[in-house]
């Protein structure tokens, strides 16, 4: 059976031109980056090109660029980090806002932090999944905060968010900004500078790259520097870990050469042709979309599906009337179809999805969900056999009951 995968957006294949990159590495190069010596020396070179060629695809310098083992970490880094440097320099701590959309690496942080005494408050969304500058400023009128976080893609409704104008907002009232970009990088354009973002988070295994690899963007300058700037440093920004100098003390130890180089490569590969592949993907999208609520009595699209511009090309978050998500991913599975019942890191959980009970969907409806991501190697033939095949999955688990 000839499998078809639709999980994109809990991993990417590794590209071939990545993992040729990767073996390539491994035969010529095995020193130690922090040795002084030329295999030491050539090894640096090497994880130096890939900062240029990360930076290079988010638009930022070289020097904010640091290596983590993926947007897990780069998530607790950003969030962590902050949270001290930011209760040192107040003498008290942090204050944050996140909303109830934000992935588990956040979301589970963000509240670790309240146990520890940080103030935590969460920006409502509307019923599509919408967050808005104006409550956003609302919110911090009422009372400011040192740091907000939100992601640019959502990763289970594919909704794109005003980072711009949620860091504008954020700014004016004093507050450092993190974006968690994991879903996003690599599949639509991103620019550290258009967003005016201060931390940003990235992933190698959503756009091709290997797994246990991402990054982290820390702002080391304004794009207009004031004089009354009210945005704290991130210069002293600790690490969450004691050891090594290596990359700027936020991640001690010695670096991932190899997975480090093929982020780079990733990074290279996103820049040269898969930006413009994953925006062809939109339009497949919606015509597995259109097929489903057409044809499939009781089943509805999660998101901010009235507006192309405000989502992410490929992700589809579909509920089904008096079908539970995971039956109808078992389902699929069998089918040769791998779908998601959520987010990856949440797979096994008896809880519904949190980002569909944000929405106001009640336990129920949100158990009925799942998500269809896409990616630049699906075909119209595809989406033709996923439809059909889900229509099949709904009828044969509704008929069950």
């Amino acid at each position: 059976m000839q499998r078809i995968y639709c999980d994109y957006n809990a991993t990417t294949p590794l590209h071939p031109r990545v993992l040729s990159r990767m073996i390539e590495t491994a035969e010529i190069c095995f020193g130690n980056p922090s040795s002084v010596h030329g295999e030491g020396r050539r090894a640096r070179q090497l994880i130096e090109q890939a900062r240029a060629q990360v930076a290079a695809l988010l638009l930022a310098h070289s020097s904010e660029i640091v290596f983590t083992s993926g947007g897990t970490e780069s998530n607790n880094c950003a969030l962590r980090s902050t949270a001290a440097l930011l209760a040192r320099q107040h003498g008290r701590p942090a204050r944050i806002v996140t909303s109830g959309l934000e992935h588990p690496s956040v979301r589970q942080t963000v509240a670790a932090l309240g146990q520890q005494g940080c103030a935590v408050r969460e920006l409502p969304c509307d019923a599509r999944g919408r967050l808005s500058a104006q409550r956003l400023a609302d919110l911090l009128n009422e009372d400011p905060a040192d740091v907000v976080s939100f992601a640019l893609c959502n990763h289970e409704l594919g909704n794109l968010y005003p980072i711009a104008e949620l860091s504008a907002v954020a700014h004016a009232a004093g507050a450092l900004v993190h974006c968690d970009a994991v879903q996003a990088v690599g599949r639509v354009p991103v620019s550290v500078r258009e967003l005016d973002v201060d931390l940003l988070s990235v992933s190698g295994h959503k756009f091709f790259g290997p797994k246990g690899v991402g990054a982290l963007y820390v702002r080391t300058r304004r794009a207009l520097p004031r004089q009354s700037d009210p945005i704290p440093s991130l210069a002293e920004l600790p690490g969450l870990l004691y050891g090594g100098p290596q990359e700027r003390g936020l991640r001690p130890g010695t670096e991932n050469l190899l997975g480090i180089v093929g982020l780079g490569e990733a990074a290279l590969l996103a820049q040269e042709q898969l930006l413009s592949r994953w925006s062809q993907v939109a339009s497949l999208r919606d015509a597995l979309e259109a097929q489903i609520q057409s044809t499939i009595a009781g089943s509805r699209v999660h998101g901010d599906s009235q507006s192309a511009a405000s989502r992410a090309p490929g992700t589809s978050s579909l509920g089904f009337d008096r079908v539970e998500g995971e039956l109808l991913l078992m389902n699929l599975d069998l089918r040769g179809i791998a779908v998601s019942a959520g987010a990856a890191c949440s797979s096994g959980s008896i809880k519904p999805s949190s980002v569909l009970v944000a929405l106001g969907l009640d336990e129920r409806q949100a158990r009925e969900a799942i998500r269809v991501s896409l990616g630049p190697d699906t075909t119209s033939a595809d989406i033709e056999h996923i439809a059909c095949a889900i229509g099949e999955s709904v009828a044969l688990v509704r008929a069950a009951k």
